[in-house]
């Protein structure tokens, strides 16, 4: 039976890689298995304790996974979050003012859209919208005055996945869902590291800038048409909104006035708000917000029904003994398997997306870690492998930050450009995946106080 849960595991990953859709895989690969680990297709010597009546449990399971559970109603409103701020225009209005702002340093316009990336992020938390809003936005002008075509693409595809690891972040709801770690826990832990990863892209634009001139010039004087109290007033004027929605989502979680969920709620009302005061709020852009929210959240959902019935139906053929005698004997012992899943979830992210990461592969392991770790450091591991995850937005070919780059770039950005240019961005995260293993106080320290 462990030998058919590991034939299930292949054929699953299979199934994946030459491009069957996630949800239909999963499901079906768990029905499927289930008819052969019950004999009911004469493939097997019948296991009495795998009962073609397990198919009547699915259901349930599912039921009880998905509808009754509190925490994953986080998901369509952070969603609905960040597709209402992208049609805001916030995202165009931080651009032009940090663009005068940083524009007189060289390779000024390059940072401006880091520090757009992070705001974004902390305010909206879907990688999708901030990726292709600010490729539409930032790299008709970078190209304008002549930045590298590499360092232009890398530095908007690294920024606009910021929201993977910086909250309110949809992948931080799923992983506290599938490890058992309070969301809210997860956002705070989660922020530090956000940050050093974003001042590490700074520092990395900075470099390039001071050793290559040419790449990153600053911009001309004439460019720079606001100065002084005006641009002190625009710089006020679009810090504001990002703030507010930073103060209602995370503030609340902070001080313990809100569950995740009920600030995802808040933060989905402050961003019709936004958008109302922007005047961009109207019955078209509402009806495009709730389509585009539907079929996201759907999305997502339908791959957790998989998931789920995919779980299930491998632990009832004992796959999680094979899987946990694997990892319990790996040489190292705690070490030795950190090393070994990172690596498992660095190389799958060249190949599928973090949501089939996370809902395949996370609950496997997450047992194994609570044993190496305990649950005080639970915590930590899932920030470890968001930092992890995030990669597989950027890792070539099927990254999918640039898909998003590359279908609204420039003609004259070739692909070639982008995945130069993202690889200096995948060498700062892989170095910061190894500074949260070796610190997790950087994970561990702002939930801390926050319980103080």
């Amino acid at each position: 039976m462990e030998y058919l849960a590991l034939w299930m595991f292949l054929a699953a990953v299979g199934l994946l890689l030459v491009g069957f859709p996630v949800a239909f895989t999963l499901g079906g690969t768990a029905v499927l298995f289930t008819l052969i680990g019950s004999d009911m297709l004469g493939f097997l010597p019948w296991d009495p304790q795998f009962r073609i009546a397990r198919l009547n449990i699915l259901p349930q399971r599912i039921y009880g996974t998905i509808m009754e559970n509190y925490t994953l109603v986080a998901v369509p409103f952070f969603v609905f979050m960040g597709v209402m701020l992208e049609k805001s225009g916030l995202a165009e209005d931080l651009l032009e003012t940090m663009g005068v702002l940083f524009g007189k340093l060289r390779g000024g316009l390059a940072i401006s859209v880091v520090v757009v990336g992070t705001l974004l992020a902390a305010s909206t938390g879907v990688v999708g919208a901030s990726v292709v809003t600010m490729a539409v936005l930032a790299l008709p002008v970078m190209m304008k005055y002549r930045y590298d075509p590499a360092l232009s693409s890398g530095v908007v595809a690294a920024s606009g996945t910021l929201g993977q690891i910086i909250p309110p972040s949809i992948v931080l709801v799923i992983l506290g869902d599938q490890i058992g770690v309070s969301v809210g826990q997860l956002f705070l832990g989660s922020i530090i590291p956000g940050v050093i990863l974003a001042g590490a892209y700074v520092l990395w634009v900075a470099i390039v800038a001071f050793r290559k001139p040419a790449a990153a010039p600053a911009l001309p004087a004439e460019a720079r048409t606001l100065r002084g109290g005006k641009l002190a007033r625009k710089i006020l004027l679009s810090m504001l909104p990002p703030l507010f929605l930073i103060i209602v989502v995370l503030g609340t979680i902070f001080f313990g006035i809100a569950t995740p969920t009920e600030s995802g709620a808040m933060g989905a009302v402050g961003a019709l708000l936004l958008a109302a005061i922007n005047r961009r709020l109207n019955l078209r852009s509402l009806i495009d917000t709730l389509d585009q929210t539907v079929k996201l959240t759907s999305m997502v959902f339908i791959i957790l029904v998989g998931a789920t019935a995919f779980t299930m139906v491998f632990t009832a053929l004992h796959g999680d003994r094979l899987v946990e005698n694997f990892l319990l004997n790996l040489p190292g012992g705690e070490w030795g398997f950190l090393l070994f899943t990172m690596l498992i979830l660095f190389v799958l992210g060249f190949f599928i997306d973090f949501i089939e990461i996370t809902f395949i592969v996370v609950p496997l392991i997450a047992p194994i870690a609570l044993q190496f770790f305990g649950p005080e450091m639970m915590l930590w591991f899932g920030v470890v492998i968001a930092v992890n995850l995030q990669t597989s937005f950027l890792t070539p070919p099927f990254g999918f930050s640039l898909f998003y780059l590359k279908g609204v770039a420039p003609p004259e950005i070739r692909t070639g450009h982008i995945y130069k240019g993202i690889v200096p961005f995948i060498i700062i995260q892989l170095l910061l995946l190894l500074l949260v293993i070796l610190f997790p106080q950087l994970v561990t320290w702002l939930p801390r106080m926050s319980q103080v």
